[in-house]
């Protein structure tokens, strides 16, 4: 009835054509689609169809970091109990940063010498200044009591899980530039205050310098490492992850019971469930794509 109308009230207009931005035809509203419109709509054509086994693998990383956090807690908590004594924080701070470099040097394509030495000359710079400011972070928090001190470093803890880059996108190889961002800097900031305030309650200069110097070593490099070890090999990269889970799990589970439950249901969740149930509600995934001018949002923190 409507074409009949139209065509009565418009015998000899043009035949209507889509013109960009909505340009005006004579004789048609601005709103007008003729019958072909919809013949190039199509449904989900951006969805990527996600594989269970492939989300699981990507999701160990989490967990992996989630292990890599609770051992620094497990260690905070023995040095705050007095269980671990100040040689043996350290020589594990000895057998960390000698690790390391072995990791790097057996994973990285490139490292020079020249690289390697510059490596060394700032990781001495840093222990040195650490050093040198121990006494300051001996008797930061003074007038603090402990609860606050606990409220506020667990609160910084979960800050800086929620936030750190789990996808390793702001890491790079040895040498190369790196464009941290926001998120990924506030996150780092937050361990490293809460790592000054958990040294700010130890006896003794000595031990603060090694706690810090321990928690720092983890929160800075950990994530290159571990990075490294991923792009070296990823089946090597699932060993790890695997082992260090275990050894996480054995060392909570001497420490407190139920701390051992929370984590190991924490780590099925985060590696089992949580990928079935992206899996799954992706089913009800519902995106329509058309001949329209499909609005994109786009952001540039840097502007």
């Amino acid at each position: 009835m409507d074409k009949m109308c139209e065509e009565i009230l418009f015998p000899f207009r043009p035949k209507w054509r889509k013109v960009a931005y909505g340009g005006m035809q004579p004789g048609y509203d601005d709103n007008y689609t003729d019958e072909s419109f919809l013949e190039g709509m199509v449904m989900n054509v951006n969805v990527v169809k996600r594989d269970l086994v492939k989300v699981m693998k990507d999701s160990i990383s989490i967990s992996q970091y989630l292990c890599i956090v609770s051992l620094v807690v497990c260690v905070w908590t023995c040095t705050l109990e007095s269980n671990i004594s100040e040689a043996s924080l350290l020589i594990l701070d000895v057998g960390l940063l000698g690790s390391g470099f072995l990791v790097l040097l057996l994973t990285a394509k490139k490292l020079s010498i020249r690289l390697l030495c510059n490596y060394l000359l700032n990781i001495s710079f840093f222990i040195s200044g650490l050093y040198i400011l121990a006494p300051i972070y001996h008797t930061l928090t003074r007038s603090i009591s402990s609860d606050s001190i606990w409220a506020l470093a667990a609160s910084l803890l979960v800050l800086h899980l929620f936030l750190h880059d789990y996808a390793g996108s702001t890491i790079r190889p040895p040498g190369a530039l790196t464009n941290p961002t926001l998120t990924s800097n506030i996150s780092l900031n937050a361990s490293i205050v809460a790592s000054v305030l958990i040294a700010s309650r130890l006896p003794s200069r000595l031990q603060v310098f090694a706690i810090v110097l321990f928690s720092l070593q983890v929160f800075l490099f950990a994530p290159l490492i571990t990075y490294c070890i991923k792009k070296y090999s990823f089946v090597l990269h699932l060993l790890f992850s695997f082992g260090l889970m275990v050894v996480t799990l054995g060392f909570v589970f001497t420490l407190h019971r139920l701390l051992f439950v929370l984590l190991l249901s924490l780590l099925v969740f985060v590696t089992v469930i949580c990928p079935y149930w992206l899996i799954k509600i992706q089913e009800y995934k519902f995106e329509i794509n058309g001949p329209w001018d499909e609005a994109k949002l786009c952001f540039d923190i840097t502007e």
